[in-house]
């Protein structure tokens, strides 16, 4: 029989939606309407997705695909392995993942590296094509 019970959690330890809650508390998260305009002024939109998922799922021209578990490297402005993107700490990246959950961490971690202006997209890639935004769809 398997228990439904949750183990007891160590001291100090946090639930995951308690970590989500904190990284958006330090976030300014927009719309995928205000992610395309800021694009379009020149803000980076960078996919987090992995290649499977954008396989299922799609992708949106003309966005950074860096996968999440190599984003701090690529976009830290002082790493030897960032991206011609990484400019410096004033470029404004906007994160995207499939709904939303995983680039609000991500764009928090960005923000602890100094990336003042990091953010993510409400509803990610799910909600960017449910208000129809350029999307490549799988077929």
């Amino acid at each position: 029989m398997v228990s439904t019970l949750s183990p007891a959690r160590p001291a100090g330890a946090r639930t995951v939606d308690e970590l989500l809650a904190d990284a958006r508390s330090r976030l300014q998260r927009i719309g995928p309407l205000e992610a395309a305009t800021r694009v379009a002024d020149g803000a980076v939109l960078v996919d987090i997705r992995p290649a499977a998922q954008r396989a299922l799922e799609g992708s949106v021209p003309g966005a950074l695909v860096v996968e999440r578990n190599v984003l701090e490297w690529r976009f830290d402005p002082a790493s030897d392995h960032r991206l011609p993107e990484a400019t410096g700490y004033d470029v404004e990246v906007i994160v995207l993942c499939s709904e939303g959950y995983t680039s609000s961490l991500a764009a928090d971690a960005l923000r602890s590296l100094g990336l003042h202006r990091a953010t993510d997209v409400v509803g990610g890639f799910v909600a960017w094509v449910a208000v129809g935004l350029p999307a490549e769809l799988p077929r």
